[in-house]
């Protein structure tokens, strides 16, 4: 766990390290100031309010303990193990398996389920799956996902004002000609450079909340099973609600049964991740 928040950290150094690269070659502060301001607020309203915008657009309903007491009571005794308040718990009303956890930090969590995950998994694999999720709320996953989304924001911003500068000859300074033709290749190969980044740094917090479901089951083996099941059934019946947005939310990439390039998906595949699960049994 503590390589992969190593990675985290010097992923985000990455992204940190374009921005500075790009206001260094245009030589003036300006036009990254306003991008930096525009992308805090944008994703400020994002971090206080997603959990809201991300529940309403998968038409979530809260679970009462009535009506699921072992839902709540797996939840309740995982929270207490992991030393956080116990989330909200909602259902999804969609037969596509799958869960996710939102929530701008422990205090405001929710984890939310599907219908066709509580009929899908036995009680030890949505126990794991539950792990996960509180796992993504312990570790400040929201939190990290904002920060890495905003500087990956402010490169696209800035990118976009750079390649309108040197496609429409806005761009001039004293270094020669052949600058107009680097701006736009650091406009062009800067986003998706960022893109990259906030890709891995999403698989890299999978990887930890799949380890700190482990520690907090002690049966990784049942996490590798349900994600083996979850993965054949998002293959079969994608999730139709939502957007491609959002994707990166589940715990397993439910809009597509396709598996992209790795550099290029927002979760490590299955197989890498039931076989580290499996090593830690």
């Amino acid at each position: 766990m503590f390589l992969n928040r190593l990675k985290t950290f010097l992923l985000l150094v990455g992204l940190t390290a374009i921005i500075f690269a790009i206001g260094g070659f245009l030589g003036g502060q300006t036009g990254l100031a306003i991008a930096f301001g525009f992308a805090i607020l944008m994703n400020v309203v994002t971090y206080f309010f997603s959990d809201k915008i991300v529940l309403k657009m998968y038409k979530a309903q809260p679970i009462t303990k009535a009506k699921a007491p072992d839902i709540h009571a797996m939840v309740e005794r995982l929270a207490k193990k992991a030393n956080i308040p116990k989330p909200k718990i909602y259902l999804v009303p969609t037969e596509t398996p799958n869960a996710f956890a939102t929530g701008r930090n422990p205090q405001n969590a929710v984890v939310a389920v599907t219908q066709g995950i509580v009929k899908l998994l036995n009680k030890k694999e949505l126990e794991g799956v539950l792990a996960h999720e509180l796992g993504h709320v312990k570790n400040r996953d929201i939190l990290i996902s904002t920060i890495a989304a905003t500087l990956a924001a402010v490169i696209m911003y800035v990118s976009s004002m750079a390649r309108f500068a040197a496609i429409f000859g806005g761009f001039r300074d004293d270094r020669g000609g052949g600058n107009i033709a680097e701006l736009l290749v650091l406009a062009i190969v800067a986003p998706i450079a960022a893109m990259l980044i906030q890709f891995a740094i999403s698989r890299s917090r999978e990887f930890m909340a799949d380890a700190t479901s482990a520690r907090l089951t002690n049966e990784p083996e049942h996490l590798a099973s349900a994600l083996q099941k979850l993965e054949s059934y998002a293959k079969r019946m994608p999730l139709r609600l939502g957007n491609k947005a959002t994707a990166s939310l589940f715990i397993i990439n439910p809009l597509t049964g396709k598996q992209m390039m790795n550099f290029f998906s927002t979760h490590p595949s299955t197989e890498q991740r039931v076989a580290k699960l499996m090593a830690m049994k």
